[in-house]
């Protein structure tokens, strides 16, 4: 891996063993269910940062409504 450390169980796995929060003890399908969880609210934080700079990018100049 491109830091030393060893390759993790999936991608994006980059626990260290520093910290456990205990994901070793759930079963496969809760492991698929909170991975996937976790990704849509990644998706969800990408969408709302994205909804930011848009609304900075455009300021009080709205194409549809005109100047506010």
């Amino acid at each position: 891996s491109a830091n030393g450390a060893e390759p993790g169980e999936f991608v994006g796995d980059f626990r260290n063993g520093a910290i456990d929060f205990g994901w070793d003890t759930f079963d496969e399908e809760t492991q698929i269910s909170k991975r996937a969880i976790e990704l849509n609210n990644g998706r969800a934080a990408m969408m709302g940062i994205l909804g930011l700079m848009v609304h900075e990018q455009l300021g009080t100049e709205l194409p549809v409504i005109g100047q506010m």
